[in-house]
């Protein structure tokens, strides 16, 4: 216990910093609120929409007074995190799933210092934990801490599962973050679904290996989610390119289904600098 709590310390201090000097004004920017509350009342003046005329204030004044709205800047925020069995990998110094964590706690302390709600669902072929989204410092450590104390196991993927259980609770447009490594496919439909009502934006992590293989000849390899063993040989270049070439299909897959459920989609490898990418997708949004 005293373990993990060093590292929920550690990773606040890291990514509370980031949160600090980069994203709290672009995350604040980016993402819009729920809608439109009413503010005040105010005399009507020349120029101003008849349509927001508040005619009980103007019939009881005898003069023209309109509503006055304002956006609801008060977000709902969704961590939607796979910890299948290939989440468990990496070779340039962290695994996938260490990255998708400080991702998941720079987006939670940027919700928190937005004063936004924040829930967490970690999902592998099933769900597998759901917090529902609350504010404050406590719960989002709470979240971290969640996120810290994964056990690697052979687990599954079921992204499609996890989208339909994160639309039957949510009663309120949110913003959710998917985070996965997008290996399983068959979520296209209720991806789709979901984006209908909430602002969904996916978060590929991926490992350099995943992509390029050396050549060191036989290998004998284990799938991280069935167990299954295998021999693989590194040594002929054929292989090599399918290798490459399934991962870029896979990949564009995945972009092309977010594309075509209207939401945004992000690729990050596990030796890339993820503050910077996305500094530069909050400011984008910003401009939108």
């Amino acid at each position: 216990m005293e373990e993990l709590i060093k590292k929920v310390r550690k990773i606040e201090i890291k990514t509370r910093r980031i949160t600090r000097n980069l994203f709290t004004g672009g995350y604040h920017s980016a993402f819009k609120g729920r809608g439109m509350s009413f503010s005040e009342v105010r005399q009507y003046q020349f120029g101003d929409d008849v349509r927001d005329i508040d005619w009980n204030v103007t019939a009881r004044t005898g003069e023209p007074h309109i509503k006055i709205f304002e956006e609801e800047r008060e977000l709902t925020v969704m961590l939607i995190v796979d910890i299948s069995g290939s989440s468990f990998f990496g070779t340039t110094g962290q695994w996938k799933q260490e990255l998708l964590t400080e991702i998941c706690a720079l987006l939670a302390f940027s919700a928190d210092s937005n004063n936004d709600k924040v829930g967490l669902l970690l999902f592998s072929d099933q769900p597998e934990l759901y917090i529902p989204p609350k504010k404050g410092r406590q719960h989002t450590l709470r979240l971290i801490r969640e996120l810290l104390n994964i056990q690697t196991a052979e687990r599954g993927t079921d992204m499609a599962a996890a989208l339909q259980f994160i639309r039957n609770v949510l009663k309120k447009k949110s913003v959710c973050f998917l985070l996965s490594d997008f290996q399983a496919g068959g979520y296209d439909v209720a991806l789709r679904t979901l984006a209908q009502k909430h602002d969904c934006v996916g978060i590929h992590c991926w490992d350099i290996r995943e992509r390029e293989l050396p050549d060191v000849g036989l290998l004998h390899a284990r799938d991280a989610e069935s167990g299954h063993m295998a021999w693989i040989d590194t040594s002929n270049s054929g292989f090599r390119n399918a290798w490459a070439r399934r991962f870029d299909e896979n990949r564009a897959a995945a972009q092309a289904a977010f594309r075509s459920a209207g939401a945004d989609f992000l690729s990050l490898q596990t030796s890339e600098s993820y503050a910077s990418v996305l500094l530069h997708f909050f400011e984008n949004r910003a401009k939108k």
